[in-house]
């Protein structure tokens, strides 16, 4: 243990503690703009500098351990200035125009400056504006960014793309695309870490509120708007309602008040993902000798760019089945349709989501067909929600808890439990072990594969004799290593999940954005709502018993193949 003293309070930590955790330890704040613990821990914004009595400079907190009988200051006026100093350096390179920014109410950078009273331009501004692709999903606004780094190292430790670099020299030292690439170029899983980790408004979303304002504008057009799984467990983080007071109910009621003719859950088309999913597994698993293991699942779009770039020869055993998200539109625009009498044609299908990779799943060139369009028109993530809530004004504590639609909106804990790593795997075993034996298991029975884990997560289960061996793995760069293992044959599966964002959904890249990882908590909230709900199978959601019944036939049927599977080389990377 190391004795100091920080602001006169004594103050007693383990040795190596850097300066900046023992201060937060004890209540001290000290502010930050590009420190990310155990990813970017480099010094280089220079805000959380501190004074050590005995040191004429200054030191930054994050990467100088604690040391015993130091003497340290985390507000004199040394350091105060130097803030201050830098801050006015960093605005110099920067375009604050935060009224039209996506992070306005929610930059470190800005508060920063609001807190220092920055008001004036104490230095000539330098900005250096690069073009970008506005088409591809994800944005970059060089004029914005700060140099933090972050980006660079999430990219790099956390999800091992590589996509950024540090370009140039000097004065013109700045981020991009690593090896001079354009985006669209680029391997870029459109994961959106990135997005959420950076400090300030240089990263986002390709925003496409505007575009659905116009979709809600047409009278003559069917406009229907499904939700995913996560969207429930975080959409009223920033408008101050609690976990028990944010439904998906209270949400339908604003996406009407919005302007959408129908409001359905897409845990309907999570069950029905299970059910094709699942039985395709089990028809491999019957059939193993001319089966290549492991199947994977296929519901991550960031997850199949990764593989599609990544391990080409390996796509082919990605499971067929569609997204959920693609399953509900292609059914939205041809059993929904034919029931309320309208061409695929007029039925505008807008999807909210916590993933920006979606954005670009929704526009490939073989989701969708020559007779309905493509499955989904349109994709907006939980932020440009939130935003588009506030924009109307809507009083979100004064709406009732309605129930969705009908015939696309019944859904299971099952489902539900999509949003969290592990969840697929869970409800894909409860619905197998069913399909196999027909007889449910213990709802909770698979619960080793939750969770998020460093590396990947594995269990074995016996299904009627049969030992099935699953894995999870969320984050890119955990993938890495378990495809690696698994080309080396140092392990072997049957079945595998994949999420591109670490925790699953619940912390995808169009989540909102918070100074500290939130995916525990909301995955808790997304459990919490299965072990409430009294369906827990997929296979007993009886809106999607009712399609089969009606108009499927069967799980893995040729109408089932047309609309719910497709061809993962089939669309071009772009």
């Amino acid at each position: 243990m190391v004795n100091l003293t920080i602001n006169g309070r004594n103050i007693t930590v383990e040795k190596g503690t850097t300066i900046l955790e023992a201060a937060n330890a004890n209540g001290i704040l000290i502010p930050t703009l590009c420190y990310l613990k155990d990813i970017n821990e480099i010094g280089a914004c220079r805000i959380c500098v501190v004074e050590i009595e005995g040191m004429e400079r200054l030191a930054a907190a994050c990467n100088n351990a604690v040391e015993e009988g130091m003497v340290v200051y985390t507000n004199s006026p040394k350091v105060m200035a130097s803030r201050k100093a830098t801050l006015e350096l960093i605005l110099s390179e920067h375009d604050y125009h935060c009224a039209t920014c996506a992070r306005c109410g929610n930059c470190q950078l800005q508060a920063l400056a609001e807190e220092f009273g920055l008001s004036t331009d104490i230095y000539k501004k330098k900005i250096r504006k690069v073009n970008w692709n506005r088409d591809f999903p994800l944005i970059r606004d060089n004029e914005k960014c700060i140099k933090c780094m972050r980006c660079i190292q999430i990219c790099n430790k956390v999800q091992a793309l590589g996509v950024w670099d540090v370009c140039g020299t000097g004065a013109r030292t700045t981020v991009d695309v690593k090896g001079g690439l354009s985006i669209d170029k680029a391997d870029c899983s459109v994961c959106g870490q990135c997005i959420t980790h950076c400090p300030v408004g240089a990263l986002h979303e390709r925003d496409d509120k505007n575009k659905l304002y116009d979709i809600l504008a047409q009278k003559d057009k069917v406009k229907i708007v499904q939700v995913a799984p996560a969207v429930r467990a975080a959409w009223g983080e920033e408008l101050g309602l609690s976990e028990e007071d944010a439904t998906i109910e209270k949400m339908g009621e604003a996406l009407r008040q919005l302007g959408f003719d129908y409001i359905f859950d897409t845990n309907f088309s999570a069950d029905l993902t299970i059910m094709e999913e699942g039985s395709e597994f089990l028809k491999k698993l019957s059939d193993k000798e001319n089966n290549k293991f492991p199947m994977f699942t296929s519901c991550c779009p960031g997850w199949v760019r990764f593989m599609r770039t990544q391990y080409p020869d390996m796509v082919d055993q990605l499971s067929s089945a569609k997204s959920p998200q693609q399953m509900f539109g292609a059914v939205a625009k041809s059993y929904f349709a034919e029931k309320i009498g309208r061409d695929p044609k007029d039925v505008i299908c807008v999807s909210v989501m916590p993933c920006v990779a979606k954005k670009a799943e929704c526009a490939y060139e073989n989701m969708g067909s020559e007779t309905r369009g493509q499955d989904v028109d349109l994709v907006i993530t939980t932020r440009e929600l939130i935003k588009m809530i506030k924009a109307a004004s809507i009083n979100i504590s004064e709406l009732e808890d309605k129930p969705l639609d009908d015939p696309l909106s019944d859904g299971t804990g099952a489902a539900v439990i999509f949003g969290a790593t592990g969840g697929v795997m869970e409800a894909a075993l409860r619905s197998a072990y069913f399909l196999a034996t027909g007889k449910n298991p213990d709802a909770d029975a698979f619960m080793p594969v939750r969770g998020y884990h460093k590396g990947w997560n594995e269990a074995e289960f016996d299904i009627e004799g049969t030992k099935v061996r699953c894995a999870v793995a969320s984050g890119l760069g955990n993938t890495r290593e378990l495809l690696e293992a698994i080309r080396r044959g140092e392990v072997e599966y049957d079945f595998v999940e994949i999420m591109a964002c670490p925790g699953g959904c619940a912390g995808g890249g169009g989540q909102p954005i918070h100074p500290f990882e939130m995916y525990e908590s909301r995955g808790r909230r997304l459990y919490a709502l299965d072990s409430d709900n009294p369906i827990r199978f997929s296979h007993e959601n009886p809106s999607v018993l009712k399609l089969y019944n009606e108009y499927m036939e069967a799980p893995l049927s040729h109408k089932a193949h047309d609309l719910l599977h497709t061809d993962h080389n089939g669309w071009k990377i772009k």
